[in-house]
This record gives structure tokens, C-alpha cells and sequence, in this order.
């Protein structure tokens, strides 16, 4: 998810290894690896509950920014209500006018575990993405998921430093 223009389409091409073209997102696109979102969704408070609900079928959550964004569109905290894993994509990075660092602190404020610097013309920072998503999540038991429930804890953090599952919940 991410505003308009911020290469969320492209990325999605990069992603695919296709030769980038200017399509410009009218509706949401599913297909068997990636949910691509108008910018429109992210940018209105009309449209934006469509997001949490694609958040759903996702098994990670990437927020795109491009390096060159004149304002951030998501909050402190966007963790909180997103139950998937939450990455940020910062974009557009060879731009004349990119501010990476401010991009990254927006991203971290977020609550985005991961950050991957990317250039969907020139490829640099794809490789790097597509080995993250092509990690396999992690599979719990419902004992082990209410365990980590009772910690605070989401199915994809790790457990703390000498804490295991208790016995019968493997």
C-alpha cells in the first residue's frame, strides 16, 4: 500500500521480472503472489478500510514510498492494526530529490520490521526483496499461538531469550 505514484505497480512488475510499463491502477489487482492497491485507498479515509480488509489476505504487508514523498501517509504505529507482518519498500531512491533517511525514519515509525531500498528500473534492492518473501512463515499450533498471545507476542516475532512453549503445545 502506498500513495499514488509511488511505484507500487512497478514494483509489482520488477517483483515479476517484467519489462516495467505505465498501468495505472484503477481497482485492486490480485494474483497468485501479490495484491496491488489503488493509491487512492491509502490517500482517502473513504477507501482506506479496503486496505485493512486486503491486509487479511496477505501474508506480509509492504507499505511503498518513494524516496522523493513530499508528506507520509501512515501513522505512528500502523503495526497495531495490521496482523501481518509489516515491511516498508522505499522506491524511486536514484531520484534527485530522494531523502532516504527521512523515508526510513516515516517507515520505522510505522512499525515496519524490515526496509528495502529498491529501484524498480535498474533492479538494485529486488533480489534482496523477493529472498524475504520467498521465506517461509512460521507454522503454529493454536496452543502455541495463544501462548504467544498471552506474551504479547505476534505469530512471526521471536520468543524472548529462555522462554520455550510449554509442553503439549507442539
Amino acid at each position: 500500500m502506498g500513495r499514488s505514484e509511488a511505484g507500487k505497480t512497478s514494483l509489482t512488475q520488477a517483483l515479476k521480472g517484467e519489462k516495467l510499463h505505465y498501468v495505472k491502477t484503477q481497482y485492486t489487482n490480485t494474483s497468485q503472489d501479490a495484491i496491488d492497491t489503488p493509491g487512492e485507498y491509502a490517500e482517502s479515509k473513504h477507501f482506506s478500510v479496503g486496505l485493512a480488509c486486503f491486509s487479511f489476505e496477505a501474508d506480509v504487508v509492504a507499505i511503498i514510498q518513494a524516496a522523493d514523498e513530499p508528506y507520509n501517509l501512515f501513522g505512528a504505529s500502523l503495526h497495531t492494526f495490521i496482523l501481518r507482518p509489516l515491511i516498508g519498500v522505499i522506491t524511486k531512491t536514484d531520484s534527485p530529490y530522494a531523502n532516504v533517511p527521512m523515508i526510513r525514519q516515516w517507515m520505522q515509525n510505522a512499525g515496519c520490521e524490515r526496509i528495502f531500498e529498491v529501484n524498480n528500473v535498474t533492479g538494485e534492492g529486488i533480489d534482496t526483496l523477493l529472498d524475504y518473501l520467498k521465506e517461509d512463515l512460521p507454522t503454529l499450533t493454536l496452543e502455541q499461538a495463544k501462548f504467544r498471545q498471552t506474551l504479547g507476542l505476534s505469530e512471526w516475532e521471536p520468543l524472548p531469550e529462555g522462554v520455550e512453549y510449554p509442553e503439549g503445545t507442539g
